[in-house]
């Protein structure tokens, strides 16, 4: 028993990795890694010998993980509004940052889209996870020139679209204080500034809280569009607090009990930021210890005015 759960606490971090970023969201993540480690577990008890648990477990998650975004994808052609991947809030370590600054960001999950669940895979395998050809060929159940097909393929539809930050984190995560300030402040040409000039600007409400029914692009809009939204949150009771965002600046808006209701993430480059994606979708903010509802606050706020 003791041997398992060291495996277990060995792999969890690289299998839950490989299926969020395959899937977008840490709740199907779980739920694959959970399914994986238990045919691990099954496996064991019947006495069978994994000879590289390593390669056994990025397999079963890997291959979960494609069938999975398969039936997520129908899903998706339905939901209500722009669909985001759900957002993790991280505080990583100097060298995790240098790792994570490209392949976590929503910006670069969001383009990962695009892709096919199997090209997906063998670029993520390949290109963030360092897994050698022939491994990702094993893990695919194909051959190795399949491999290297798929991996080119996923690389061509990505070229040139892909984010790279060379900011160090000192000066993202100053441009971002700046940026909140200026939003909170509602400082227009300040905001201006600091956007790039064809900046985007992404909401997901799911239907279940207030978000943009399309996303913004363009600096005047943008910046016109946060200050309205940013001046409605004191009278909500909600309140920003800066973070880091799947390995980005970021801010997380709490209620005034302390639950969280939203989260923004920035993606910055060439010292602008060039992406704005807010999540308010309850449902998407469930992995989090305490969640609230944007859409409560509202209809609590319209009460107090009497607008209801």
């Amino acid at each position: 028993m003791t041997s398992e759960l060291d495996l277990y606490s060995e792999l969890r971090p690289r299998a839950f990795a490989i299926a969020y970023q395959m899937l977008g969201s840490v709740s199907e993540a779980e739920d694959v890694v959970q399914e994986a480690f238990l045919r691990v577990h099954q496996t064991l008890q019947r006495d069978e010998q994994i000879s590289s648990p390593r390669a056994y477990i990025a397999t079963l998650v890997t291959r979960l993980a494609i069938d999975q975004l398969r039936s997520a994808r129908v899903r998706r052609e339905q939901y209500v509004g722009e669909w985001l991947p759900e957002p993790v809030v991280t505080e990583p370590s100097p060298a995790e940052q240098a790792e994570t600054a490209d392949s976590l960001s929503l910006a670069f999950l969001v383009l990962l889209e695009s892709l096919s669940p199997q090209q997906r895979a063998a670029f993520l395998l390949r290109e963030v996870f360092d897994y050698p050809y022939p491994e990702v060929a094993d893990i695919l159940g194909t051959t190795v020139d399949g491999a290297r097909h798929l991996v080119a393929r996923a690389r061509a539809q990505l070229h040139e679209r892909r984010p790279r930050y060379y900011a160090s984190r000192r000066q993202r995560d100053e441009l971002a204080q700046r940026f909140f300030a200026a939003a909170e402040q509602g400082d227009l040409g300040a905001l201006e500034a600091l956007l790039a000039q064809d900046v985007a600007f992404h909401g997901d409400g799911g239907g279940k809280a207030p978000a943009l029914a399309r996303p913004l692009h363009g600096r005047e809009r943008v910046a016109r569009a946060l200050l309205v939204g940013m001046s409605t949150l004191p009278r909500l009771g909600v309140r920003l607090q800066l973070t880091e965002v799947n390995g980005q600046p970021g801010a997380v808006a709490l209620d005034a009990q302390d639950r969280l209701v939203g989260v923004i993430g920035l993606d910055i480059l060439d010292g602008q930021i060039q992406t704005i994606h807010s999540v308010v979708n309850p449902d998407k903010l469930q992995h989090f210890d305490r969640v609230g509802n944007l859409a409560t606050l509202v209809r609590e706020n319209r009460r107090r005015d009497g607008k209801e």
